[in-house]
């Protein structure tokens, strides 16, 4: 049984009648919110429909698509696709499994939302018993809402994602997994050839593979991309005025509070920080100079690899830029500014950095945490070169 007296067995909503049901709905789903997240994640992906195997097929079309991709990516770029031992592999997966793999992967950068506070708040509480009851509701329902935005998010990204690198994101596995799904339905609304669109897809996950786990640059991003999430200030305010609309005593009013949680902007409640704003421009930058690294690379390889190269990329950089609501929001959550103008400055870095000192001078970012640019030498690549040319 749990102790009343703590945080986690006080039920903030005893005494309130319907209240006092929704609290131990939400403490007894507590324990398994990223089951939540998963089932949600899945059952929005399949649109809950049965979804097929892969076809074995595909699994050997690919296998021999993954091993001259890799061998071009090697070539070009001089990196190493094995980490830890581990080679690299090309998997094709369902969109279900895509999700909940994704979900896992994103985890560590999800769960902290559910857990967000604001300090000033908490002072306030001190002295107002109200805000100190809806600080303790927020602490309980939080994580709730949170699965159920994070399986969401995910989910949605499932049913589009062509591979696990469409959001530059690093990951601990060396199994890249690519949608066969999603390829084939682009191919079909593009009207692009089927097989140089999966090879295209093999050599971008494998370059974004390459660079992304390089340890230090690993480190860097994903220690940037936690202190963002991190960071955020709360606004209890904007759930608490949505429920405060409520009349949970009507018949719709389940489908009504579904709504609300349901809602991402409420559900995160938050409000980006001054320690957010600083942090923005360092991610930004490396991101940026991640994007141009690795269209640069695709365009040495592809051009004289793929026959329909120039149609596809044309085709998949317009699309990376016009994304839908749950790409645009999972960006904005993680502090990732991929939009058009942020690609156009990291080609610019590329090709600024390949003019002067050659493709050996942009193998260069790579070396150590100090190659990496400042936010100021992405857009000035002669500065970087400079700075990088200077004694230690």
């Amino acid at each position: 049984m749990s102790d009343p007296d703590s945080p986690e067995g006080h039920n903030p909503f005893e005494g309130v009648p319907i209240f006092g049901e929704l609290g131990k709905l939400f403490s007894q789903q507590a324990s398994s919110t990223w089951e939540t997240a998963r089932q949600i994640a899945v059952a929005v992906a399949t649109e809950g429909q049965s979804e097929p195997n892969v076809d074995p097929a595909d699994r050997i079309a690919l296998g021999e698509l993954a091993r001259v991709a890799e061998l071009q990516v090697s070539n070009a770029t001089g990196l190493s696709t094995t980490r830890a031992g581990q080679a690299a592999s090309i998997v094709p997966v369902t969109r279900s499994r895509w999700a909940a793999a994704t979900l896992d992967a994103y985890q560590n950068l999800l769960e902290p939302l559910g857990r967000v506070s604001n300090p000033a708040d908490e002072e306030e509480a001190a002295f107002d018993p109200a805000q100190a009851m809806f600080g303790q509701i927020m602490k309980m329902v939080g994580p709730v809402m949170m699965s159920m935005t994070a399986g969401s998010m995910v989910g949605s990204l499932a049913g589009r994602s062509l591979g696990q690198y469409d959001l530059p994101i690093p990951r601990d596995s060396s199994v890249l997994m690519i949608v066969p799904a999603n390829i084939d339905a682009l191919a079909d609304e593009w009207s692009l050839d089927p097989s140089d669109l999966r090879l295209w897809v093999c050599l971008n996950e494998l370059t974004h593979h390459a660079v992304l786990t390089i340890p230090h640059v690993g480190r860097r991003l994903d220690g940037l991309l936690a202190e963002y999430v991190r960071s955020f200030d709360t606004d209890p305010a904007a759930l608490e005025n949505k429920l405060s609309d409520l009349d949970l005593a009507h018949p719709d009013s389940l489908s009504s509070l579904q709504s609300v949680l349901g809602d991402p902007e409420v559900i995160l409640g938050a409000v980006q920080s001054p320690a957010q704003r600083e942090l923005l421009p360092q991610i930004t930058a490396l991101v940026t100079v991640i994007a141009g690294y690795v269209d640069w690379v695709m365009d040495s390889i592809g051009r004289g690899l793929i026959g329909s190269y120039r149609q596809l990329s044309e085709a998949l950089r317009r699309r990376r830029v016009t994304a839908g609501a749950a790409d645009r929001f999972i960006e904005r959550l993680f502090g990732l500014e991929l939009t058009q103008d942020q690609y156009d400055r990291g080609a610019a870095f590329a090709s600024g950095v390949v003019e002067r000192a050659g493709s050996e001078g942009l193998a260069r970012l790579w070396q150590s945490e100090r190659e990496l640019p400042t936010a100021a030498e992405v857009d000035a690549p002669g500065l970087w070169l400079a700075r990088i040319d200077l004694p230690h």
